[in-house]
């Protein structure tokens, strides 16, 4: 099979759909890779690299997409929506749920694409988003600790506190792989730290691993009303496969907010589970309103692309090779890549895109 590796078109994003690594993987198979020039460079792989694993170097955008699979990390943007075609299998995220306009273009063209975000194992757990999420959880500390800094626009607060001034205060709202991931990083940090989660069995989990380090609380809507004015860093990290989350915080929950206290929410690629929250860009990355900061880039973890892309190869190799050495005869031989088949012929196939847009299912 024909793969093709585009560079990708997001704003700052960096991350790259294959590593060598992985294209020497499927050479090995006798599958023929196109990479176009450059892709790997803001990742730290070199075109040598790529040659030198078996691939074939293209000049071009349309050359890498013109081949039977395209591997990406994000979903197509605007300008990429020539080459969405019939005939095409895409494999990359998608997050379709926030995006209508890329939903209508992918049903139009015919082309078939698969999201990583819902492959689904039996047991509900997603391994093409665990990896990023990891990566997005551990950021979102590390971003809010930066936008907490005065100059940033911050109340100027450290979250590790020092001794004789009480540390900052984190909230984090979901404790499912993000939550869990920021919590890690706060605690560490030695900030004070409390999770919301609707799940009592999480929750009992969460404590299996901080103990009384961080605050359980469930997550209703009067012990988000209690805890988030008095948030230095708000976390959105809500995860509602294939759907937009809920709004957790309504704009006069944030408006009761201190004056530079920061907002990061992991959950806008999805739309977000704050209000007043909207996606940014790492170019461009926050805004204020209401007072509070607000942080909202959709592909985090593009900041830290060569850590990224090896971990999310990782996860994905296996359904590449699957998808390469089988074609489309992968989705009826592996049921957990067939969770992540979101259109096809022109239809939605998702339950939860269909849902999202019920007006696309004629």
């Amino acid at each position: 099979m024909e793969i093709g590796v585009p560079r990708e078109t997001k704003d700052q994003e960096y991350r790259i759909g294959l590593s060598p690594g992985s294209v020497r993987s499927l050479t090995e198979h006798g599958h023929a890779v196109f990479v176009e020039a450059g892709a790997g460079l803001g990742a730290g792989f070199t075109d040598a690299e790529y040659v030198q694993a078996g691939a074939q170097m293209v000049s071009t955008a349309k050359a890498a997409w013109d081949r039977d699979l395209v591997i990406k990390v994000k979903e197509p943007q605007v300008s990429e929506y020539p080459y969405l075609r019939k005939g095409l299998i895409l494999f990359t995220y998608l997050h379709l749920a926030a995006d209508r306009q890329l939903t209508e273009h992918l049903l139009a063209s015919g082309a078939t694409a698969i999201a990583y975000e819902t492959v689904e194992l039996p047991d509900k757990r997603f391994p093409l988003l665990a990896p990023m999420s990891i990566i997005a959880g551990r950021l979102a500390v590390q971003f809010g600790g930066r936008y907490l800094e005065r100059q940033q626009g911050g109340r100027g607060v450290l979250l590790g506190g020092v001794p004789g001034v009480k540390p900052g205060t984190v909230v984090i709202l979901g404790g499912g792989v993000v939550g869990t991931e920021a919590a890690r990083i706060a605690a560490g940090m030695g900030a004070r730290v409390q999770i919301l989660d609707i799940s009592v069995d999480r929750l009992s989990y969460l404590e299996t691993l901080f103990g009384s380090r961080v605050e359980l609380l469930y997550s209703s809507t009067s012990h988000i009303e209690s805890v988030v004015p008095d948030a230095d860093l708000l976390i959105g990290a809500v995860l509602v496969p294939g759907r937009r989350p809920p709004t957790l915080v309504p704009r006069q929950l944030v408006e009761k907010m201190r004056p530079g206290s920061v907002i990061v929410d992991v959950a806008v690629d999805q739309g977000g589970c704050i209000e007043t929250v909207r996606p940014t860009s790492h170019s461009h990355p926050t805004y204020v309103e209401a007072g509070v900061v607000h942080y909202g880039v959709p592909n985090m973890p593009g900041a830290v692309p060569w850590t990224a892309t090896q971990a999310l190869n990782n996860s994905t190799l296996p359904y590449v090779l699957k998808l390469a050495d089988l074609g489309l005869a992968a989705l009826d031989k592996d049921p957990i890549l067939a969770k992540g088949l979101n259109v096809q012929n022109n239809h939605l196939i998702h339950p939860a895109v269909q849902e999202m847009f019920p007006d696309l299912m004629g």
